[in-house]
This record gives structure tokens, C-alpha cells and sequence, in this order.
């Protein structure tokens, strides 16, 4: 199966991107799944509904969230109509929508695409480690679907990298989002797990974390709020993670960064050439 994970979506510019590159990525490399953390994709805080349906609509199979759920109110109540639309699985019993969906692929497979949020510099949500435990001991790889992804939304690369082996070979890919710069240790894990740390944003790097850059350096200089965030709106790149897993087992054989368009250097999965 051939995957691609979509890094935080932050804005208009990101979104702009996404919804002109990805139809052509998913046609050029004929993708089984596409997953989006599409929590910053309304001004960079929340998606809505709208959003949520052009990135269906462009392709996007699952749509993962984060620490910004709920920035925009409208997801509260449109989460349940949104069956691809996955929030952090560690809220608490009772919270609107699912932490885990089963998607069918492109190609008729099934994939289960979990989302979880760290505790560290983060809510405290419930324990991440036990629920996503929970969901691979109920849904077993290639017996329970033909692939598991699992974004982990969080602050420090020690949990991530922590989630990481925890699901070694028992996923296809767990990829860790929310720090906006994507690291340099995508990788295969012994037991056959695709990782890496973070997937980056797909945004405008002239920025700070997809935010116009004054007013964050404004508060690091004088401790003091003049205005609110806004999403920056210069040319942005595609940030993601092209995995391609063996069909026999649902583990990774080939993993390579993807960052197309803005000002990173390009890097393309050569594997799929």
C-alpha cells in the first residue's frame, strides 16, 4: 500500500497548496491513502466543516486533529456528520466524534488511523499510551486491517519517539505532528513500524510555526500581547511522509520525506520515480 501523511495544513496558503498539489500526487503516485492533520487549517486554529469537505473532496481520506479541535466551535456539532474526521483518541468518554476511524483505501483495502495527543507541555488528556494500546490489541495489522496509522499530536519528541516503539511492529506508520518543523529521522524501526518524529507543516516557513512572525517576537521581546496570531500567507510548502508498506504484513518497506513548493529545499520518495 502506498501512503502519504499530510503535515498540519495552517491556513489559507496551506490549504491553498494541499488543494492544488494533492489530486496531482495522489494520480502521479497512484496513493492507496492520504491522511491531513487539518488542525490549523481555519486561520490556523481548527478546521470547519467547509475545509473538512474541500479536503475530502481533493482526496484526503482521513482528516486528523489536535490540540486545536475545537478552536472552531462548528466542529463540536459537525464532527459526527464527519465520519473521516478524527479527533485525539485520549479525551475524555462523552467528547463529540472518535479517536479512531476504519477507512477504505483508494484500492478497497481498509486502514485503521488512529489519532492521539501527548500530555507533555500539553492538556492533560487522558493517558495516550493505554488507548492507543487498546485499539491495536482490538484491531490486529493485516488481520484487523491491511494498514494501522497513528499520528501523534504532541509537544515533546520523547513521547512521540516513546509511541513509537510502543507500536513497533504493530503499525505501518506512527508519525508525530503539532511542532511545525518537520525533523530529519524518518526511518524504519526494528519491527518494521515506519516513524518519524515530525511531519513538518504544510504552510509558510517565513514565518514562526505557520504564524506571522511579528507578533510572536513581540511577546518574546516584551512579555506582551498587542494583537492575536494570524496565519502567515506567503508561498508555502508541503510538508509529509510517503510510506510504502508490504501488502503480506501491512509494515513498512520504504519510507522518504515529501516537501514540495515554499522555500525548503524539495525532497521527493525516489521509490515511487
Amino acid at each position: 500500500m502506498r501512503i502519504l501523511f499530510i503535515g498540519d495544513v495552517v491556513g489559507r496558503t496551506g490549504r491553498s497548496i494541499l488543494l492544488d498539489r494533492m489530486p496531482k500526487l495522489i494520480a502521479e503516485w497512484a496513493l492507496d491513502l492520504v491522511v491531513v492533520n487539518g488542525e490549523n487549517a481555519a486561520g490556523g486554529f481548527g478546521i470547519t466543516e467547509s475545509i473538512y469537505n474541500d479536503f475530502i473532496d481533493a482526496g484526503a481520506d482521513a482528516i486528523t486533529l489536535g490540540n486545536h479541535a475545537w478552536d472552531q466551535r462548528e466542529a463540536l456539532v459537525f464532527i459526527d456528520r464527519a465520519p473521516r474526521l478524527i479527533r485525539p483518541i485520549n479525551y475524555p468518554p462523552g467528547t463529540p466524534g472518535r479517536g479512531a476511524a476504519m477507512i477504505d483505501t483508494k484500492s478497497g483495502k481498509r486502514a485503521l488511523v488512529i489519532n492521539a495527543m501527548g500530555r507533555i507541555f500539553m492538556e492533560p488528556l487522558d493517558d495516550p499510551f493505554t488507548a492507543v494500546e487498546r485499539e491495536l490489541s482490538a484491531c490486529l495489522l493485516k488481520s484487523g486491517a491491511d494498514a494501522i496509522v497513528i499520528d501523534m499530536h504532541c509537544e515533546a519528541t520523547s513521547e512521540k519517539q516513546s509511541m513509537g516503539y510502543l507500536c513497533d511492529g504493530r503499525a505501518s506508520l506512527v508519525i508525530g505532528t503539532h511542532t511545525h518543523a518537520p525533523t530529519a529521522d524518518h526511518r524504519i524501526l526494528p519491527g518494521g513500524t515506519a516513524f518519524m518524529s515530525d511531519v513538518g507543516m504544510t504552510g509558510d516557513y517565513q514565518s514562526v510555526i505557520g504564524m506571522d512572525k511579528d507578533e510572536p517576537l513581540n511577546r518574546f521581546l516584551r512579555r506582551i500581547s498587542q494583537s492575536k496570531f494570524e496565519a502567515a500567507n506567503g508561498p508555502a510548502t508541503l510538508s509529509a511522509l510517503a510510506v510504502e508498506t508490504d501488502d503480506a504484513t501491512g509494515l513498512a518497506v520504504r519510507v522518504g520525506p515529501v516537501r514540495l513548493g515554499g522555500i525548503l529545499e524539495e525532497a521527493r520518495p525516489t521509490f515511487w520515480d
